[in-house]
Protein backbone atom coordinates (compact mmCIF):
# COMPACT_ATOMS: atom_id res chain seq x y z
CA UNK A 1 0.00 0.00 0.00
CA UNK A 2 1.35 3.33 -0.74
CA UNK A 3 0.36 6.24 1.53
CA UNK A 4 3.03 8.77 -0.76
CA UNK A 5 -0.34 9.37 -2.31
CA UNK A 6 -2.67 10.76 0.92
CA UNK A 7 -2.61 13.88 1.00
CA UNK A 8 -4.35 15.81 4.33
CA UNK A 9 -4.48 19.55 5.62
CA UNK A 10 -1.56 19.58 8.84
CA UNK A 11 -2.70 21.37 11.98
CA UNK A 12 -6.50 20.11 11.19
CA UNK A 13 -5.65 16.37 11.79
CA UNK A 14 -3.07 15.15 14.34
CA UNK A 15 -0.54 12.41 12.86
CA UNK A 16 -1.92 9.67 15.10
CA UNK A 17 -5.32 10.55 13.91
CA UNK A 18 -4.23 10.03 10.63
CA UNK A 19 -2.71 6.87 11.36
CA UNK A 20 -5.98 5.53 13.45
CA UNK A 21 -7.52 6.59 10.06
CA UNK A 22 -5.71 4.92 7.41
CA UNK A 23 -5.66 1.96 10.42
CA UNK A 24 -9.65 1.78 10.31
CA UNK A 25 -10.50 2.35 6.70
CA UNK A 26 -7.82 -0.30 5.72
CA UNK A 27 -8.33 -3.04 8.07
CA UNK A 28 -12.26 -2.15 9.46
CA UNK A 29 -13.89 -0.13 7.08
CA UNK A 30 -15.05 3.75 7.03
CA UNK A 31 -15.19 5.61 10.20
CA UNK A 32 -18.88 6.64 9.26
CA UNK A 33 -22.57 4.39 8.56
CA UNK A 34 -25.46 5.72 7.04
CA UNK A 35 -28.32 5.36 9.85
CA UNK A 36 -32.11 6.57 9.23
CA UNK A 37 -33.93 8.65 12.02
CA UNK A 38 -37.34 9.32 12.51
CA UNK A 39 -39.78 11.14 14.26
CA UNK A 40 -40.13 14.88 16.26
CA UNK A 41 -37.86 14.40 18.66
CA UNK A 42 -34.95 15.66 17.36
CA UNK A 43 -36.75 18.53 15.02
CA UNK A 44 -35.74 21.07 13.70
CA UNK A 45 -32.29 19.11 13.54
CA UNK A 46 -33.41 16.48 11.85
CA UNK A 47 -37.07 16.38 10.16
CA UNK A 48 -40.38 15.11 11.45
CA UNK A 49 -40.65 13.21 7.94
CA UNK A 50 -37.21 11.56 8.54
CA UNK A 51 -33.15 12.03 7.67
CA UNK A 52 -30.72 9.75 6.51
CA UNK A 53 -27.75 10.39 8.56
CA UNK A 54 -23.75 9.99 8.28
CA UNK A 55 -23.19 8.94 11.76
CA UNK A 56 -18.96 9.46 12.64
CA UNK A 57 -18.71 5.45 15.18
CA UNK A 58 -17.70 6.12 18.52
CA UNK A 59 -15.15 3.14 19.35
CA UNK A 60 -15.76 3.67 22.77
CA UNK A 61 -17.03 6.83 23.85
CA UNK A 62 -15.59 8.76 27.00
CA UNK A 63 -15.59 12.91 27.32
CA UNK A 64 -12.54 12.90 25.58
CA UNK A 65 -14.19 11.18 22.47
CA UNK A 66 -17.78 13.11 22.73
CA UNK A 67 -18.14 16.44 24.11
CA UNK A 68 -21.87 18.27 25.41
CA UNK A 69 -23.81 19.80 22.49
CA UNK A 70 -23.08 16.93 19.99
CA UNK A 71 -25.39 14.81 18.68
CA UNK A 72 -25.20 11.29 19.49
CA UNK A 73 -26.59 8.24 18.15
CA UNK A 74 -26.95 6.03 21.46
CA UNK A 75 -28.28 2.43 22.27
CA UNK A 76 -32.15 2.94 23.65
CA UNK A 77 -31.68 2.36 27.52
CA UNK A 78 -35.51 0.60 27.50
CA UNK A 79 -34.42 -1.58 24.01
CA UNK A 80 -31.32 -2.39 23.37
CA UNK A 81 -31.99 -3.46 19.89
CA UNK A 82 -33.12 -0.01 19.22
CA UNK A 83 -31.00 3.08 18.72
CA UNK A 84 -31.80 6.66 19.57
CA UNK A 85 -30.44 10.28 18.53
CA UNK A 86 -30.53 12.81 20.92
CA UNK A 87 -28.29 15.16 22.35
CA UNK A 88 -25.39 15.09 24.54
CA UNK A 89 -26.83 17.51 27.21
CA UNK A 90 -24.30 16.79 30.00
CA UNK A 91 -21.25 14.25 31.32
CA UNK A 92 -19.80 13.18 34.43
CA UNK A 93 -19.31 15.92 37.10
CA UNK A 94 -22.18 17.97 35.82
CA UNK A 95 -24.75 18.98 38.49
CA UNK A 96 -27.91 17.99 37.76
CA UNK A 97 -30.81 20.10 39.13
CA UNK A 98 -34.29 20.07 38.38
CA UNK A 99 -37.15 22.33 37.85
CA UNK A 100 -39.50 20.73 40.45
CA UNK A 101 -38.05 21.41 43.55
CA UNK A 102 -38.96 18.29 45.03
CA UNK A 103 -36.30 16.51 43.42
CA UNK A 104 -32.88 16.63 44.63
CA UNK A 105 -30.17 17.89 42.74
CA UNK A 106 -27.62 15.15 42.00
CA UNK A 107 -24.15 15.13 40.58
CA UNK A 108 -23.67 12.65 37.09
CA UNK A 109 -21.01 9.64 38.00
CA UNK A 110 -18.07 8.54 35.60
CA UNK A 111 -18.91 7.31 32.76
CA UNK A 112 -22.49 8.73 32.83
CA UNK A 113 -24.30 11.41 30.95
CA UNK A 114 -27.72 13.27 30.09
CA UNK A 115 -29.30 13.12 26.59
CA UNK A 116 -32.07 15.47 26.19
CA UNK A 117 -34.19 15.68 22.33
CA UNK A 118 -33.62 18.80 20.18
CA UNK A 119 -37.25 19.36 20.33
CA UNK A 120 -38.42 21.84 23.46
CA UNK A 121 -42.00 21.83 22.81
CA UNK A 122 -42.36 17.85 23.85
CA UNK A 123 -43.01 16.70 27.41
CA UNK A 124 -40.50 14.53 28.77
CA UNK A 125 -42.12 11.27 27.74
CA UNK A 126 -43.23 11.86 24.47
CA UNK A 127 -38.87 12.76 23.91
CA UNK A 128 -38.16 10.13 25.52
CA UNK A 129 -34.75 11.59 26.90
CA UNK A 130 -32.75 11.73 30.46
CA UNK A 131 -35.89 13.43 31.63
CA UNK A 132 -37.99 10.34 31.45
CA UNK A 133 -35.39 7.12 31.92
CA UNK A 134 -32.34 9.38 34.10
CA UNK A 135 -28.36 9.28 33.37
CA UNK A 136 -27.08 6.91 30.90
CA UNK A 137 -24.03 5.43 30.43
CA UNK A 138 -21.18 6.73 28.29
CA UNK A 139 -20.73 3.28 26.68
CA UNK A 140 -24.71 3.36 25.05
CA UNK A 141 -23.45 6.11 22.65
CA UNK A 142 -21.99 4.42 19.91
CA UNK A 143 -21.80 7.32 17.12
CA UNK A 144 -21.84 11.13 16.43
CA UNK A 145 -23.81 12.74 13.89
CA UNK A 146 -22.00 14.84 11.68
CA UNK A 147 -24.47 15.42 8.23
CA UNK A 148 -28.31 14.96 7.90
CA UNK A 149 -30.25 14.77 4.65
CA UNK A 150 -33.81 15.78 5.38
CA UNK A 151 -34.46 15.85 1.28
CA UNK A 152 -32.56 15.93 -2.03
CA UNK A 153 -32.27 19.40 -1.29
CA UNK A 154 -32.36 19.95 2.51
CA UNK A 155 -28.96 18.74 3.62
CA UNK A 156 -26.33 19.85 5.97
CA UNK A 157 -23.98 19.38 8.58
CA UNK A 158 -25.04 18.52 11.98
CA UNK A 159 -24.30 21.85 14.24
CA UNK A 160 -22.27 19.95 17.16
CA UNK A 161 -19.65 20.93 19.77
CA UNK A 162 -17.01 23.60 18.25
CA UNK A 163 -14.40 21.05 18.89
CA UNK A 164 -16.37 18.16 17.54
CA UNK A 165 -17.10 19.82 14.51
CA UNK A 166 -13.12 20.70 13.71
CA UNK A 167 -12.46 17.05 14.50
CA UNK A 168 -15.17 15.52 12.22
CA UNK A 169 -14.03 18.03 8.90
CA UNK A 170 -11.54 15.89 7.47
CA UNK A 171 -13.81 12.89 7.75
CA UNK A 172 -16.78 14.71 6.11
CA UNK A 173 -14.33 15.82 3.49
CA UNK A 174 -13.39 11.85 2.76
CA UNK A 175 -16.76 9.88 3.68
CA UNK A 176 -19.63 12.56 2.89
CA UNK A 177 -21.10 11.44 -0.34
CA UNK A 178 -24.50 13.13 -0.66
CA UNK A 179 -25.50 10.81 -3.63
CA UNK A 180 -25.10 7.71 -1.81
CA UNK A 181 -27.45 9.43 1.14
CA UNK A 182 -30.15 10.74 -1.59
CA UNK A 183 -30.14 6.99 -2.98
CA UNK A 184 -30.61 5.01 0.34
CA UNK A 185 -32.55 7.95 1.64
CA UNK A 186 -36.24 6.49 2.69
CA UNK A 187 -38.23 9.37 2.50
Amino acid sequence: MILEHWSYKRGQISDRELQDAVWKNVFRGKLTYLHWSKGEAMAPTIGEQGGTLLVRKIPSADPGRVFVGDVIVMKDPDDSDNYLVRRLAATEGYEMVSKDEKDEPFVLEKDQCWVLADNEKLKPKEAKDSRLFGPVPMTGIVGRVIYCLRTAVDHGPVQNSHYSMRKDSPVLEVELDVDDMVKNHKS
